[in-house]
């Protein structure tokens, strides 16, 4: 993990008046991507105007949200990049791609609950259900596969901290259930894929998105899913009515 980044995340939180172990959780992780991706913009703060958006196809798929809305996506990049490179199956590397859209692009609180959700139509239902848990493992090490409370938690919050009840009681869930790999996993490939100066593309994932992302016909937020509302938001995030 870059130090700096870091670094420069946690002031940005530590000074913003955030309370709740897991709300400074999410608020570092979306600090983070937003420096990786954009280190010239203040922290925690708006920039000056905004950018003309690119339009999307009328038609748009999944890689057309990476190319025009989510770019440079280099965290989650960097987090299917990692599971690749460690054999992860398919499953879970669509899981690392996917694991962190909302936070920069829809909303970043209880951000694996808000991701799961929005492709839970399009995905296998495992992959949803790691992306749901994998916000609550975080908090929770577990030696038997190697992962350990991260050291940048350590820095931020103590050692000694105690997640909010629902994050518990989310752990613990996961923690017996017959996907509970999926969602560590995805911990495994989250927490330290935060480096600058790595290039990174979708195209190494297109293939694998075409076998395991049921792509609708009308396009991502013109299908009559549960959940074609957010894909639409992330459209036109700046439609007033």
């Amino acid at each position: 993990m870059d130090r700096r980044l870091f670094l420069k995340a946690a002031a940005a939180v530590s000074g913003a008046g955030i309370v709740g172990v897991n709300d400074r959780a999410e608020a570092l992780e979306h600090e983070m991507i937003h420096l990786l991706e954009a280190p010239e913009r203040p922290p925690l703060r708006k920039a000056e105007g905004e950018e003309p958006l690119s339009v999307m196809p009328a038609k748009p798929t999944l890689v057309d949200f990476f190319r025009h809305r989510f770019a440079p996506a280099s965290h989650v990049l960097q987090s299917a990049t990692r599971a690749q490179k460690h054999g992860m199956s398919e499953e879970i590397i669509l899981a690392c791609l996917l694991h962190d859209i909302s936070v920069t692009n829809l909303v970043r609180a209880d951000h694996g609950w808000w991701c799961a959700q929005m492709i839970e139509p399009y995905v296998p239902e495992k992959v949803a259900w790691g992306i749901r848990y994998h916000q609550a493992l975080r908090f929770f090490p577990d030696p038997s596969v190697g992962y350990e409370y991260p050291e940048m938690y350590v820095r931020m919050f103590g050692a000694d901290h105690e997640p909010e009840p629902y994050i518990k009681a989310a752990h613990d869930y996961a923690r017996n259930h017959k996907w509970y790999m999926e969602a560590r996993s995805i911990t495994m490939h989250d927490d330290y894929s935060f480096e600058r100066g790595v290039e990174v593309s979708i195209d190494p994932f297109v293939d694998i998105i075409g076998r395991h992302f049921k792509q609708p016909k009308e396009g991502l937020g013109n299908d009559n899913s549960p959940t074609a509302h957010m894909w639409r938001t992330m459209i036109n995030p700046r439609r007033r009515l």
